[in-house]
């Protein structure tokens, strides 16, 4: 008190608390955010943005100000398209971490009064009880409290708490009122430096991975490329900035324009999907990292338990029966007080039918942390008798120790420890004689769905390793009972592993879960297992998961999480139960498959489209195909194919893992075989058709092919089997064959920038590139799949 400058009696001064509030700030967390206009601009930074940006200065440096304008347009597209749906899932987060304003009672000025939490400075004299939120760290100066302290440590049961001791920020008082001096605020409170903690967590990001290999590999086809063709007009003595233009249409055919937007609307829709299912993303790319979690740590209050104390054995004293034991300690508690072992007791006694209106409670002692047990006098009919519970140490020294066994029941109660259960001890006093009446065995049990979702997800090829904040014997229990495994360590274990990381993930792969872990130890166990490669999962309800939940990859919020939990989460449930974790993790496949059929299909086509074009133009010295030309497939193409995130595909009973090499490989043999398979069909057209003396004619039949032969090759990539396995999407079909239809129409009828030819000359091009895709290149894809063994269905 005299270090605070306060006093109980008066509280601090107006002057004062001012003077305190601007030395400490105000008592709350603040969240660091970046300028909407930051992150827009930051969408014209990074490799894909650079390529189309290059493009742009190339085209003005050619004259090509339409392309120019195209392929800025594109560029803005790209940038809008994400800012906008990154915007609206930042949105949601935002809605996730408002939070009520708290009202506290405090002393100012010798004046009890209301205020603002946020308000609150050290030295403040402040007064809680039953269902107050603690707002600040203080000190109970005067009156004891009962406290669920949950939120912070992940323990169902309450705390009590005397003068002298302190009550921690984020909890919640059950029982009790007191009167305090506030000795932390903010972010210096055990709640703050949580909170801190979770702002220094960061999931690594996998997405950005994946499309920086994509645009490589790409890049790297076009520059081995465009080298070839200098080093072949060098030899032949032509001028090196005839090749600009074809650097031009080369970048244009292979740039994966529309990846970004694939990337983003693919999980958008993902996302959306997945809030009818009673999951809230609050992390865009949140279900693409589920689709390749491997490791789920599970916290056990409250997300693998109901966070719920239930009556589990009765054991009565000789004497006794089961039902007698558990009607006392029903008659010995109080429904109004909402006390966790009362409700336990009045709920089974309900249950049981034993309590009725005869049982008439003349007068009831609530819980008192110095006598440990509570008392109440029950009436039925002309009976009296009173019935005690609490502490079986105190229930011993009522009964008299030379009344009971103290030893056999001493034993029985270590036996229900080891099993997990709290033993609470009944006695009944009549006629003046205090008779120990048995033990009732608490626990908090597992969700109904904990199990069945336990299997789901190994059947998902996701381990789960359980951490909790109890005891080593309640965790064992819990583990058996749910099937997670036998193999159970302490925390500290862990802790002193931590200098050696190969020992660390040694005892993680080898244990189902460790016991007595602190806020800390979930954090170091996530970072440790994403060190070791790992994709991890995280769920949690608390303050004390909130770090651990930030730093994985998937963050899982259960729907009565804290707010800091929700707002830390990745992925928030908003039904109760946890039935709906492995919805994130099969949507999420759902798209890796999408995505991954994507990528495929752009590499075949780039590779196909860029080595056509320079091929041509090395054999025949001409350019087969305008710049103008390429920007209208891909806007037929790559545009129209971001349909594919609604496409029927069948997932992997794997986590997913990102093969961008193994991809590469396949989209080579195939992008090189539909250049040999094009070849003969642009010799029939250039000496059957005689489109050698028409370079706008040949450049309608060149664009044909290319357009042809890409939307073929999608009906051949999107199926791991063979294509008649499954058919594609109504929407992706129905996309698929109006780019069918307008391809006819633009060449036939010579619309924008081409040449008509005759609709002979389509059909040709139609029936041979169909006829190849299907016969040849199906057959081809699948055996390239299984020699490298992609995950087939």
């Amino acid at each position: 008190m005299a270090e605070l400058k306060t006093h109980p009696a008066t509280g601090l001064s107006s002057i004062e608390a001012s003077s305190l509030l601007r030395k400490y700030g105000y008592n709350e967390i603040t969240e660091n955010k970046t300028h909407p206009l930051l992150n827009f601009l930051s969408k014209f930074w990074g490799l894909t943005a650079w390529m189309l940006e290059f493009i742009v200065v190339l085209s003005l440096f050619l004259h090509n100000i339409s392309d120019a304008y195209v392929v800025g347009g594109l560029l803005i597209f790209n940038a809008l398209i994400s800012f906008t749906l990154e915007q609206s899932a930042a949105n949601a987060v935002a809605e996730l971490r408002k939070k009520l304003q708290v009202n506290v009672k405090l002393l100012r000025d010798s004046t009890w009064k209301t205020a603002l939490a946020r308000e609150l400075v050290p030295g403040d004299i402040i007064r809680v009880r039953i269902g107050d939120f603690v707002p600040a760290d203080f000190i109970i100066i005067d009156g004891q409290l009962s406290v669920d302290q949950s939120a912070l440590t992940g323990e169902s049961g309450e705390v009590d708490m005397v003068a002298g001791k302190t009550v921690y920020s984020g909890s919640i008082v059950t029982k009790g009122e007191a009167t305090g001096t506030v000795t932390l605020t903010a972010l210096n409170t055990y709640f703050g430096k949580t909170a801190q903690l979770v702002k220094s967590a960061a999931p690594q990001s996998h997405i950005d991975e994946v499309l920086a290999k994509v645009v490589k590999w790409l890049l790297f086809i076009v520059t081995a490329l465009l080298i070839v063709a200098f080093v072949v007009s060098m030899i032949r003595g032509m001028n090196p900035l005839q090749l600009l233009p074809l650097m031009l249409v080369l970048l244009l055919g292979a740039i994966p324009v529309a990846l970004t937007a694939m990337f983003t609307i693919s999980m958008a829709l993902g996302s959306k999907e997945l809030s009818g299912q009673g999951v809230l993303v609050t992390r865009l790319n949140a279900p693409n990292d589920a689709a390749s979690m491997d490791i789920l740590c599970v916290d056990k209050t409250g997300t693998l338990t109901i966070n719920k104390l239930t009556v589990a054995n009765l054991i009565p004293a000789q004497g006794f029966t089961q039902d007698q034991v558990l009607l006392f300690g029903a008659l010995a508690s109080q429904e109004a007080d909402h006390d966790a072992i009362d409700m336990a007791m009045i709920n089974a006694a309900s249950e049981k039918k034993l309590v009725n209106d005869t049982f008439v409670q003349k007068s009831f002692i609530p819980f008192d942390p110095k006598t440990r047990k509570t008392e109440a006098v029950i009436v039925n009919g002309n009976e009296q008798f009173s019935i005690m519970k609490g502490a079986a140490e105190t229930l011993y020294q009522d009964c008299g120790l030379n009344n009971i066994d103290i030893a056999n029941w001493n034993k029985q109660i270590d036996e229900l420890a080891k099993s997990g259960y709290r033993a609470i001890a009944v006695a009944r006093i009549k006629d003046n004689k205090t008779q120990f009446a048995g033990l009732v065995a608490l626990h908090d049990p597992p969700r109904p769905d904990s199990m069945q979702i336990i299997k789901d997800l190994e059947d998902l090829g996701v381990m789960v390793k359980m951490l909790t904040g109890d005891a080593l014997p309640i965790a064992e229990e819990m583990s058996k009972a749910l099937e997670i495994g036998d193999k159970i360590l302490n925390a500290t274990v862990f802790k002193d592993s931590l200098k050696d990381p190969q020992k660390a993930i040694a005892l993680l792969e080898q244990n189902s879960g460790f016991a007595g872990v602190y806020p800390e130890d979930k954090y170091n166990i996530v970072k440790t297992f994403q060190a070791n490669g790992n994709i991890v999962g995280m769920t949690g309800d608390g303050v004390n998961d909130s770090p651990a939940l930030k730093q994985a990859e998937v963050g899982i919020a259960v729907s009565n999480a804290t707010d800091v939990a929700k707002g830390a989460a990745s992925i928030v449930l908003t039904k109760e139960g946890l039935s709906s974790i492995p919805a994130p993790i099969i949507t999420g496949r759902k798209m890796f498959e999408r995505i991954n059929i994507w990528i495929l299909n752009k590499i075949t086509r780039s590779i196909f489209k860029t080595c056509f074009v320079v091929f041509a133009y090395l054999i025949f010295g001409k350019y087969i195909i305008s710049a103008s030309a390429i920007l209208i497939i891909i806007f037929m193409t790559d545009f129209v194919k971001v349909s594919l995130a609604t496409d029927n595909v069948i997932i992997s009973k794997k986590p997913a893992k990102w093969g961008i090499n193994r991809l590469a490989k396949v989209g080579l043999v195939l992008g090189l075989l539909m250049t040999i398979e094009a070849f003969p069909l642009l010799y029939y057209g250039l000496h059957q058709l005689n489109l050698n003396t028409d370079n706008n004619a040949l450049c309608t039949y060149s664009f044909e092919i290319i357009l042809y032969f890409g939307l073929f090759s999608l009906f051949v990539v999107r199926e791991k089997r063979h294509f008649w396995n499954s058919w594609p999407s109504k929407t992706l079909l129905f996309l698929l064959i109006g780019d069918m239809i307008l391809g006819v129409f633009l060449a036939t009828f010579g619309l924008l920038t081409f040449k008509a030819i005759p609709l002979n000359d389509t059909l040709i091009v139609i029936g041979y590139t169909a006829l190849i895709s299907f016969a040849i290149n199906d057959l081809i894809k699948y055996v390239l799949l299984r020699l490298w063994r992609m995950d087939m269905p």
